[in-house]
């Protein structure tokens, strides 16, 4: 499909109140039950991949490359439920194997998208690792001061904060570059330069109820390693299914 040059007037953006993120993720908890054996199916393979991340817990690098390449798969595996919650919102008939054809037919954008956010979290791997050297010196522990132990016992307080402060950054330029990205992939089949950029510009034009999702999906996500993933097999789908109707919501047609 051609991509318009002139994506901004094409893809208007909407501001929404406050307070939609919330009718998001109840919208997204009707999908959820009516898509119960597709979405819970895309909750356990996300929840199986992240157990990498608890794998390689013991050293921070390990865990740093964990972390960014959940950050990087997990915006594409989102596509297929997203595909769900479209196809419903059109009254398409859907289940698992239908939902796996969206990955197929936009497969080009999708890498696309995985090739930018990869970029994005290789540079900060190595700023952080710059910066985090130039502040306090000290990186990390060595390798096998960490393979018995829980790395939290090794890492100085200023270096736990100094990881915290480089992951929360990663996580707001992933949020800021995939909120709407995916969908409008699978409903516009746009380029993943369009679909990015699209993106950034609703992030920037509707700040405050971006900053209530972004703080929505952090709290799920935290409850989500809190329980060992456990209930990341619920929680990855329901906010796949929101992303689709805050796309709906934010970029009109």
């Amino acid at each position: 499909m051609d991509i318009p040059s002139h994506h901004e007037a094409i893809y208007p953006i909407a501001n929404v109140p406050l307070t939609r993120p919330f009718v998001w993720l109840a919208e997204a908890w009707q999908d959820l039950l009516h898509h119960r054996s597709a979405s819970l199916a895309y909750g356990f393979i996300v929840s199986a991949l992240g157990m990498v991340i608890i794998t390689y817990e013991r050293h921070p690098f390990f865990l740093a490359a964990a972390i960014a390449a959940f950050m990087v798969m997990g915006p594409i595996m989102a596509a297929g439920v997203c595909e769900l919650s479209r196809c419903r919102d059109k009254n398409q008939p859907s289940d698992f194997d239908s939902s796996l054809n969206v990955l197929l037919t936009n497969r080009s954008h999708l890498l696309g998208v995985a090739n930018r956010l990869f970029l994005i979290c290789a540079a900060w791997f190595v700023a952080s690792y710059l910066l985090i050297w130039v502040a306090i010196g000290s990186v990390a522990p060595p390798i096998e001061q960490t393979v018995w132990g829980d790395v939290m016992y090794s890492l100085s307080t200023a270096q736990v904060f100094a990881y915290g402060m480089a992951t929360t950054a990663l996580a707001i330029v992933v949020f800021v570059c995939s909120v709407v990205t995916v969908p409008m992939i699978i409903d516009h089949h746009v380029d993943a330069k369009t679909a990015i950029q699209t993106s950034v510009r609703v992030a920037s034009k509707d700040l405050p109820a971006m900053i209530i999702w972004a703080m929505i999906i952090a709290t799920l996500t935290a409850i989500a390693f809190a329980t060992y993933l456990v209930a990341m097999i619920v929680i990855f789908p329901l906010l796949g299914h929101a992303t689709w109707y805050a796309y709906k919501d934010l970029v009109k047609d």
